[in-house]
């Protein structure tokens, strides 16, 4: 299948974002063409520690809405890219996180990622201790990602009742619907929506 036809066959769902991934090493690097999605779905691109200059042209030639910052980005590097968009800046956790961290991006992004440190990135395929967000104080909304699956449910269900989970705006679905590399599973997607909408949850 085509990565064109698969962006268009996700975008039926439809989700609130869909991110491409501008990350050379990434083996989910896109270089092709984003095709025309309607204009309720966010168009974010995926960055690690690239320069203003890249990051601003890949906004500009594919008309995206935002970018995701996946490196070591500073708080005045996340501020010089507010105008084009979204800002949504990354961070890695595992068992433990000094949220302290977190206070010089607070003005000059819109949300927070937090994601499974590891090897890469991102893209690790298993999830981080969700129960370190429960130190969680900023009054900023975020995304959870890494490793998030069709396994991860019942796990999910019960951090989506807990008070950590408020500010939980966004799940960021990945490896875990990919068959092969790159390509979304539409029906694995579609499942997992069904199931978190029975429980009063929308992605």
């Amino acid at each position: 299948m085509k990565i064109e036809n698969n962006i268009m066959d996700v975008a039926t769902l439809p989700p609130d974002y869909m991110g491409f991934i501008f990350y050379e090493k990434s083996s989910r690097y896109f270089n092709s063409e984003i095709p025309e999605l309607p204009e309720n779905i966010k168009k974010i691109g995926v960055f690690v520690n690239a320069k203003i200059d890249f990051i601003v042209g890949k906004i500009e030639k594919h008309n995206l809405q935002g970018v995701q910052l996946h490196g070591q980005e500073s708080p005045e590097f996340c501020a010089s890219l507010q105008a084009y968009g979204i800002v949504i800046k990354v961070f890695s956790i595992k068992n433990q996180f000094d949220f302290k961290v977190l206070e010089p991006y607070e003005t000059v992004c819109d949300y927070y990622l937090f994601d499974t440190k590891g090897k890469h990135p991102g893209g690790n395929g298993y999830t981080f201790n969700w129960n370190v967000l429960k130190q969680y104080k900023s009054p900023k909304p975020y995304f959870l990602s890494g490793g998030i699956g069709p396994n991860e449910l019942e796990q999910l269900l019960l951090f989506l009742k807990r008070p950590e989970s408020d500010l939980c705006c966004t799940l960021d679905l990945n490896s875990k619907f990919e068959t092969p590399t790159g390509l979304k599973d539409l029906k694995e997607l579609k499942e997992f929506r069904y199931q978190l909408t029975k429980h009063g949850y929308g992605i």
